[in-house]
């Protein structure tokens, strides 16, 4: 389960980068609970959530032709630089009394400005922290658990400290969150980076932009994978900026009920990430991919519906669960069928078809919500997301050709055997 963990510079961002996430989540947590606070509003809500994640979705593309031609360790110290500073500028406000909604709007776009950058480098730098290429799946395994481990931590670690300073508590998550990237910088500087350096990308950068959308989008199983990924990031995934809705004006609760449901999905998430890290082969993420998809929208539905604290903080962890299990899963299907010369693009793609559409069903949950309700506005995301799964396995034995040529080829599967699947695929389609 730890086996990525043999590389050294894995370790130290292994290490680096838990107390970071942790920071993340105190000010992720902290930011809804602050804007609710302010507006009252679930609409804002979902303005936010649109902010910190829109500019994934417009620059992403173009993030990953720079990445394929920078140097990796360095965008990223700088991308954590800038969050850092982000973070700080968010504790001042709130500490001194100044922070309004527009600030928070503004800072939340700067963020995502960060992101849209920062994203598809850390994707693409996974591959250069291990000693040994097989690791990868494990590793984006093990980084699905660090993320979801510090999910456990930050909301409810963020709602006892509100909880305990009455006044701008919020203010001293941002400043925590400012510090906890200075681990993360340390780790990136004290890597030694002994990979063979890829060959520079000269290509004009719209001839690299196009090459980028022909390599996702012209394979039809990186087209598939991104395509589902994309019907969960906005019909799914946005639920969570309707927390704090359903924790207090739903639920009837406080900003600890908010932090208990926010850790009960980060359990169930956590959970999912240590099934994908036990997995020895990306064999059968296909059909994986879809059961998680379709389990992810019955659980929402599910959540959606409940009046009881207890049903909801039971079916919050199998949301957690299935919807890592989706998203990770899909980086790890992604991470191995891109080529190397194109994987920052590739990983820009699934940045934007990820945390790119998550903001725009962020604006649309919170639109939805203030119209028809929280409950109805989560039911339908659900039902998105049981029909985007459906078609997806629907797909399945077409893309099993096109896959496991590429598998034979990187060593996952003997040749015989791919020969073999690959007959037997092309049979069960053709008839």
């Amino acid at each position: 389960m730890l086996r990525a963990l043999r590389s050294r510079n894995y370790r130290l961002f292994f290490a680096g980068q838990l107390v970071s996430l942790v920071g993340n989540w105190l000010t992720a947590t902290a930011t809804g609970w602050l804007v609710f606070r302010l507006t009252g509003s679930a609409a804002k809500l979902g303005m936010i959530g649109f902010a910190s994640q829109f500019p994934t979705f417009l620059l992403s593309p173009f993030a990953g032709v720079l990445v394929d031609r920078w140097k990796l360790r360095r965008v990223l110290v700088a991308t954590q630089a800038a969050a850092m500073l982000q973070s700080f500028t968010l504790a001042w406000l709130v500490l001194w009394n100044h922070a309004t909604f527009v600030h928070l709007l503004i800072l939340a776009l700067v963020q995502g400005l960060i992101n849209s950058v920062d994203i598809p480098a850390r994707q693409a730098f996974v591959v250069q922290m291990l000693e040994d290429r097989a690791d990868l799946p494990n590793a984006i395994a093990l980084n699905s658990s660090m993320v979801n481990a510090a999910r456990m931590l930050g909301p409810t670690a963020a709602a006892l400290l509100i909880a305990a300073i009455h006044k701008n508590g919020e203010g001293w998550c941002f400043f925590l969150d400012g510090l906890s990237y200075i681990g993360v910088i340390a780790a990136f500087l004290a890597m030694t980076i002994v990979t063979a350096p890829r060959p520079p990308l000269r290509v004009p950068v719209l001839r690299a932009l196009r090459e980028g959308f022909d390599a996702s989008f012209g394979f039809p199983p990186i087209r598939a994978v991104l395509l589902l990924l994309s019907i969960v990031s906005l019909g799914g995934v946005p639920y969570m900026v309707l927390m704090p809705v359903f924790a207090k004006n739903v639920l009837g609760g406080s900003e600890k009920l908010f932090g208990l449901l926010s850790s009960a999905a980060g359990a169930g998430a956590l959970c999912g990430a240590i099934y994908l890290a036990n997995r020895k082969s990306v064999r059968g993420m296909g059909r994986v991919l879809a059961m998680a998809s379709g389990t992810f929208g019955a659980a929402l539905i599910l959540f959606a519906n409940s009046r009881h604290i207890w049903l909801s903080a039971s079916l919050l962890p199998i949301c957690g669960f299935s919807m890592i299990v989706q998203m990770a899963g899909s980086n790890t299907l992604l991470q191995t069928l891109a080529d190397d010369d194109k994987r920052g693009r590739i990983m820009a793609m699934f940045a934007m078809c990820f945390m790119g559409t998550v903001p725009i069903g962020s604006l649309l949950m919170g639109a939805l919500a203030s119209r028809v309700g929280p409950q109805m506005a989560v039911t339908i995301g659900g039902i998105a997301c049981i029909l985007g799964s459906t078609l997806f396995y629907l797909k399945l034995e077409q893309l099993r050709p096109h896959i496991i040529p590429i598998y034979v080829k990187r060593g996952i599967m003997p040749a015989v055997e791919g020969v073999q699947e690959a007959t037997v695929a092309t049979e069960h389609v053709t008839g």
